[in-house]
């Protein structure tokens, strides 16, 4: 039967399931409180430059296909991905710099430049790794997070020892120069928590990383977000704007609406793509299933401070997608997750989409992102932003031998507080709920409410965690388990 399907929000999982749902005959309309969809995806113009204000990576192209493929489409009918070359670059210190390029041969060939032997110990590494690849990308996530017997499998069960390891002891034992060790420990901060905190299983993100190589879809990650727009409309889906959803409306321990901008609005099922935390407080305490000591208790993934910034002239010595890794990672990884404050010392990733993209800046300029890893729920002032501005500038003009910071037209920037205020994200978080082992799977906050019948949840907070791809996942588990369950 065609249920009228009420979405909260409207990023990469809530487009997601819109989708699906659309698809399966219902009724879809989202509300999206801001002005433009995409939620953390949005995108920021400004005197002819843009700006991705979220995601600038785009990793696992399979899994964008097999979205797509669902609908008997294929990203390429929507937008243009270009491979990068190299995917990345590696700062260590002043003029010294580790490219990773875009095949595991040139990959090998740098790492064998840096240690010796260390390229047959990367092959097997990232064999491994592409095993763990396909047990948990090609199956595993695409389970709903329900039962613990779901990770049980007669795969999973000779992988056992590699629940209870993690990344970072995996990676050390095989890899004794720190500069190596820093690169193949550094794809597991897309799942939020520490290599040391991370199952040794997730070196899936190396196979990612090394193996499928790093895109850039054509006018950046706003790209995709246009493209899951496009099909769902193409579906039925209904979008507004500017719809802030103050409440979730229960009678009988069933979600039978919400009310949006004051005004009430009947449905047959309510999915909140919005922040977990968030969408349980708009239902009365009776209702909610997790309490704020729950929460609290969680390991978040990392907030940011964002910086987009104009260029008056094109910027040397870097690639598309650059780190700087010429501080203490240990010390800073302390500041996030162990003793939450702002880092002394941040280590800091910076991307220039005008380096692979003509729209992304006016000819001779260059746009730029600077992102610092931070510790959600600090204190965010303006004075903090500044010195942080200057901070990573100063370093950044003598570790790239340039001079930048007159050549700054403008610059933005996006921190705890806007996370907060724009997204309703719990503590100002960046991307959701960390993957550690005891936050894994069943172990996440679930899809479905356990108090209240027809309501639904999906995105970085549940299952199976951060990152868009994952996201994407995410929409299509809470479709299915929609139609599984509300007949």
């Amino acid at each position: 039967m065609k249920k009228n399907i009420s979405i909260i929000g409207s990023g990469f999982s809530a487009l997601a399931a819109s989708c699906y749902l659309a698809k399966a005959g219902n009724n879809v309309t989202i509300y999206e409180k801001n002005t433009t969809v995409g939620g953390r995806a949005r995108q920021f113009k400004k005197d002819g430059f843009t700006f991705d204000i979220g995601p600038t990576w785009y990793w696992m192209p399979d899994v964008f296909e097999k979205f797509f493929a669902d609908f008997d489409k294929t990203p390429s009918d929507y937008y243009d991905l270009i491979k990068l070359n190299p995917a990345y670059s590696v700062y260590f210190g002043e003029n010294d710099f580790i490219s990773i390029e875009d095949t595991l041969e040139k990959i090998c060939k740098a790492f064998e430049k840096e240690e010796k032997g260390s390229s047959v110990k990367l092959r097997m590494f990232i064999a491994e790794a592409q095993d763990n690849y396909n047990i948990a990308i090609k199956d595993l996530v695409y389970r709903p997070g329900v039962s613990p017997l779901e990770l049980v499998t007669p795969v999973t069960m000779k992988k056992i020892g590699q629940f209870f390891s993690t990344i970072s002891k995996e990676v050390r034992k095989e890899f004794k120069n720190e500069r190596l060790v820093a690169i193949l420990e550094f794809p597991v901060l897309f799942l939020g928590a520490k290599a040391s905190n991370t199952p040794a299983f997730y070196s899936f993100m190396n196979y990612a990383d090394f193996g499928l190589g790093t895109f850039h879809p054509k006018d950046g990650m706003y790209s995709v977000i246009l493209a899951m727009k496009s099909l769902a409309e193409e579906l039925g889906v209904t979008i507004h704007t500017q719809q802030n959803v103050e409440k979730i409306i229960v009678e009988n321990k069933k979600a039978v609406g919400i009310q949006v901008n004051g005004t009430n609005v009947s449905s047959d099922l309510v999915l909140s793509g919005a922040d977990y935390h968030h969408t349980e407080t708009l239902l009365d305490n009776i209702h909610r299933q997790y309490s704020e000591k729950y929460w609290d208790k969680k390991i978040f993934a990392p907030s940011s401070l964002l910086f987009y910034v104009g260029f008056d002239k094109k910027i040397e010595n870097v690639e598309h997608h650059t780190l700087f890794f010429d501080v203490d990672f240990a010390k800073h990884a302390q500041a996030i997750y162990d003793t939450p404050q702002w880092p002394d010392d941040p280590l800091f990733y910076a991307s220039f989409p005008s380096k692979t993209d003509d729209n992304a800046a006016p000819e001779g300029k260059e746009a730029g992102i600077f992102l610092i890893p931070l510790a959600p729920g600090l204190s965010d002032t303006p004075e903090l932003r500044e010195n942080y501005f200057n901070k990573i500038m100063t370093r950044f003009e003598k570790l790239t031998n340039q001079e930048v910071k007159n050549f700054v037209i403008f610059k933005e920037s996006f921190c705890v507080n806007d996370f907060i205020e724009q997204y309703n994200s719990y503590k100002g978080n960046a991307y959701g709920l960390a993957n550690t082992l005891f936050q894994t799977a069943f172990l996440r906050p679930k899809l479905k409410s356990k108090k209240v019948k027809n309501l639904y949840f999906t995105g970085q907070l549940s299952v199976p965690g951060p990152g868009v791809p994952p996201s994407l996942i995410s929409g299509k588990l809470t479709a299915q388990l929609i139609e599984k369950y509300s007949n």
